[in-house]
């Protein structure tokens, strides 16, 4: 994999603040051309450190007001790659982990209300092949939500 130095270390904290700032305003702060911006936000791509870039919409708005975290137990571990399918069939299940631990599986799950969950994890999710059992965690409030922090420093941190 190349290798990612101080420049791009220093785009990405700009860029993973405001997606929508200008290449021009990037450029400035960082000393270079608008086209050496757009070159190394390119390579960032193709090297997937960039994966995607978006609005994020707030659920509640849309009236989604009860997200969970659901554990979810398998039958059988290797029934994984099933079940994600299963899953991405329910819009309302929006990131799913393969975890250790006591759970074979983590959920994260937004639904309009306690009964709108209610049926979500009794009519599709504990019928999924392959489910034994799940949890659900609900989230009471949601304190922090951050990209991960990129330490600027000695070029050979990252290869």
């Amino acid at each position: 994999m190349e290798r990612i130095d101080n420049l791009d270390k220093k785009i990405l904290n700009i860029v993973m603040n405001n997606a929508r700032i200008p290449s021009k305003d990037i450029a400035e702060e960082c000393g270079v051309s608008r086209a050496a911006i757009h070159q190394r936000i390119q390579r960032l791509v193709e090297m997937k450190v960039i994966t995607g870039s978006g609005y994020h919409v707030n659920p509640k708005t849309l009236g989604y007001n009860t997200c969970t975290y659901i554990g979810v137990s398998l039958e059988k571990g290797h029934m994984y790659r099933e079940v994600v399918n299963h899953l991405e069939q329910i819009p309302e299940v929006v990131e799913c982990h393969y975890t250790t631990g006591p759970y074979s599986m983590i959920i994260k799950v937004y639904a309009r209300d306690n009964q709108h969950l209610m049926e979500l994890l009794n009519e599709r999710i504990l019928y999924i092949p392959g489910v034994s059992e799940t949890e659900t965690l609900i989230s009471l409030e949601q304190s922090m939500n951050r990209q991960i922090s990129i330490p600027a420093g000695d070029e050979d941190d990252q290869k």
